[in-house]
């Protein structure tokens, strides 16, 4: 099935860790949705979908007109390989765009069970080599995620001298690990990171201690939320999509199937604008007005080019993302398109009548507006909000549905962001 952008446009690779993060996706503009089942899968710990959610999923993209890249990207046990087979024989039916795999039993499973099924070779397989990517194209792979320890120019050689197609991660946390193969958290939390169930170490909260000083911690100062030595900066390649789109690669992937959806609303969109804004000018750089300070909304630990530039560095001068002045937290969804400025929210975190918030929509800038009230679900008029309601709020602006409201609140000097929930 040939679904999505047309191929002469790179695709817009987006994470959908649970239904509701599929459909932000979709709505911020993806061409593709990565996504993943109950089992078998990298990213364990968020929702992701059993059997018949998977099937609806790819239902529901196929109706859109975007691409569902089902991953199974394990590093697999013997006991795991009689699941993952009857996991792919399963895909058959619901018929995927693809399949992300990064270790060859598996591969040689979905060949075998499952030879209708494109498939894609993870990041996790760490392909470095235009050798390794024609290895993989030879034995009947589509599509390789570039190991992100590639520089640009790297990449390049590959998609010009290589006839697979080449996917690269554009933004997201980047694993402090080679290519994510990682022990830390096997050893720390009894979870393997190679088998879906990483429990993150290398962003807790470390200190020194010396020898003969047991109990004597010393912190190792960083940022007023705590020291994470092990911590990589997230990756941002926005102001650089240009080089990327000309260097021959098919897909520009997202991070973040963890993330919340006031994450996969802001990055989506700021990459599709990016994008379009590109086809439509042909310019050789285009950032639209605020791509940049829209992403710093989101929570990150400071942004990184990665490997593509060479040893990894902060963007410099225009490139930067400049420190926020302010916190953002989500306020809820729309769930329908609005009568006027009268918008149906479902509540994600606590707001006040009166509070400023901005309305984040696909194919527009960020709107400011303010709550005029709020009316509870009998229609009683209240002057607060709780999480996990649906309430009527009076904007000064109409919204559509799926659209995001963030509360917006300036930061007093020296105060840190607090993380989002």
């Amino acid at each position: 099935m040939s679904v999505g952008t047309p191929p002469s446009r790179v695709e817009l690779l987006a994470p959908a860790g649970n239904f509701e993060k599929l459909q932000l996706a979709i709505h911020f503009g993806a061409d593709a949705v990565y996504l993943g089942g109950k089992d078998f899968s990298l990213r364990s710990h968020t929702g992701n979908f059993d059997q018949d959610e998977l099937a609806a999923a790819v239902v529901y993209c196929h109706q859109r007109n975007v691409r569902a890249y089902v991953t199974c990207n394990i590093y697999a046990r013997n006991s795991d390989l009689a699941g993952i087979r009857d996991f792919l024989s399963d895909l058959t039916a619901i018929q995927p765009d693809g399949v992300i795999i990064a270790d060859p039993a598996v591969f040689s499973l979905a060949r075998e069970v499952a030879p209708a099924i494109p498939i894609h070779i993870s990041t996790q397989a760490n392909i470095t080599s235009l050798a390794s990517a024609r290895f993989w194209k030879r034995l009947g792979a589509e599509r390789i995620n570039a190991a992100r320890e590639l520089s640009l120019e790297e990449i390049r050689t590959i998609c010009a001298q290589s006839s697979i197609g080449v996917e690269v991660f554009v933004h997201g946390a980047m694993c402090m690990a080679y290519s994510g193969r990682c022990l830390l958290s096997s050893f720390l939390a009894d979870r393997d990171g190679n088998r879906g169930q990483c429990a993150h170490p290398c962003r807790w909260h470390y200190a020194l201690v010396e020898e003969k000083r047991p109990g004597m911690y010393m912190p190792i100062e960083q940022t007023d939320q705590g020291s994470f030595i092990f911590n990589a900066s997230d990756l941002c390649m926005l102001p650089h999509l240009p080089a990327l789109i000309k260097s021959g690669v098919a897909a520009l992937k997202i991070e973040g199937r963890m993330k919340g959806i006031h994450y996969v609303a802001t990055v989506v969109k700021a990459y599709r604008e990016a994008l379009d804004a590109y086809y439509r000018l042909g310019a050789s750089k285009v950032v639209p007005e605020g791509g940049l300070r829209d992403l710093e909304a989101v929570n990150n630990r400071g942004f990184s080019t990665g490997f593509y530039f060479g040893s990894p560095h902060p963007p410099r001068g225009e490139d930067g993302v400049p420190a926020s002045r302010y916190e953002y937290r989500l306020v809820g969804k729309v769930l329908a398109d609005s009568q006027g400025s009268e918008v149906h929210l479902e509540t994600r975190n606590r707001f006040f009548k009166g509070d400023a918030v901005e309305i984040i929509s696909p194919g527009r800038p960020i709107v400011s507006s303010r709550i005029k009230s709020i009316r509870d679900a009998d229609g009683n008029l209240i002057e607060r909000a709780r999480p996990g309601f649906q309430v009527q709020v009076s904007l000064e602006t109409a919204c559509r549905r799926w659209d995001l409201l963030r509360r917006v609140k300036p930061l007093s000097a020296g105060t840190v962001p607090a993380p989002e929930p």
